[in-house]
Parts: structure tokens; C-alpha cells; sequence
């Protein structure tokens, strides 16, 4: 009879975690991306695979999000309201398991001080003792009362649909 461990383990969001806010414009697609998340998660661990997810907290700084772009970064800043709301935050309300790499994650986003969930479908791997979460959601501009922005006197303006998309290593 072989034994089996089972422990609750606590992970942090390593440095080398992605995240990414990707959009369309009248003129071009776009995207910015951050490297600057934090957070922390409890996982349940059975033979060094995941068996649970017990909690999930994700924090973001939302100025450390950068297109290829100075002037784009500022208004989109400008729509998430940046002054009052610096972080864009995730927090994991449930975790369901689907099989041994997908995960369904249902939590509450919080984006320039407006919080909605959403339901997320995660491909799970491990690598070196830690686990990747990766995924992304379709949101708009409209879910968190926040304006597409627009530049060059309106000419260009952002489109209402975004898409975030992660890259989360818990280590």
C-alpha cells in the first residue's frame, strides 16, 4: 500500500509572472503588458500534483501595465482612473476541477474600483515545484464604467472589448 501526501502548501505569485491587457483600435490592435503582479495562494498538494485551490489573491499595479507607447499608456491610465484606483486587483471566490490540467476558476476582478466576477478556465502545469496558471477573460470597457479611450482629438479610439490574459507562477 503506497502512501500518499497530502498538504496544504502556501505559494507566492513569482516576479516572473505575465499579465496582459490586449485591445483593438479604429487604427491598430494593441497591448500592454505587466510583470509586476503579486500575490499569494493555498493549494492543496497530493504526490506534488494540484488537488486543490483553496485561495487565490492576485494584485496588480495598474500603471506597471505598458504598451510599446508613452501617450496610449496615459489614456488608457486615464480610463481606469489610475490616480484614485492604482491596482487592478483578482481574488478566487471557487476552483473547480475539470482533469489533471484544467481548472475553472470563478472570482472577482477589480478594475478602476468597479469589482465583477467572472468564471475563467485555467490550464494548469508544474514545473520545478511550482504551478502555472495560465488563461484569459473577454471583458469590455463598459463591465467596470469605464470609457474606451480615445486619442489624436478622437480620431482613434479604443474598441469596447478587452482581453486579460495571465501567466501566473506560484512558487
Amino acid at each position: 500500500m503506497a502512501l500518499q501526501a497530502n498538504a496544504q502548501k502556501n505559494y507566492n505569485v513569482a516576479a516572473n509572472s505575465t499579465f496582459e491587457v490586449a485591445g483593438t483600435s479604429t487604427v491598430h490592435d494593441w497591448v500592454m503588458k505587466s510583470t509586476e503582479g503579486t500575490g499569494t495562494a493555498s493549494l492543496m498538494v497530493k504526490d506534488a500534483k494540484l488537488a486543490g485551490i483553496n485561495s487565490l489573491t492576485v494584485s496588480l499595479l495598474a500603471e506597471s501595465l505598458k504598451s510599446y507607447k508613452a501617450s496610449m499608456d496615459k489614456v488608457a491610465y486615464e480610463a481606469m482612473d489610475t490616480e484614485t484606483h492604482k491596482y487592478i486587483e483578482y481574488v478566487l471566490k471557487s476552483a473547480e476541477k475539470i482533469d489533471e490540467t484544467t481548472w475553472n476558476l470563478t472570482g472577482v476582478y477589480t478594475i478602476a474600483g468597479v469589482s465583477k466576477e467572472y468564471k475563467t478556465q485555467v490550464k494548469v502545469t508544474t514545473s520545478k515545484g511550482s504551478f502555472i496558471l495560465q488563461g484569459s477573460n473577454q471583458i469590455t470597457f463598459g463591465d467596470f464604467e469605464m470609457t474606451p479611450p480615445k486619442a489624436a482629438l478622437g480620431v482613434v479610439k479604443a474598441g469596447k472589448d478587452l482581453t486579460v490574459i495571465f501567466n501566473i507562477i506560484l512558487s
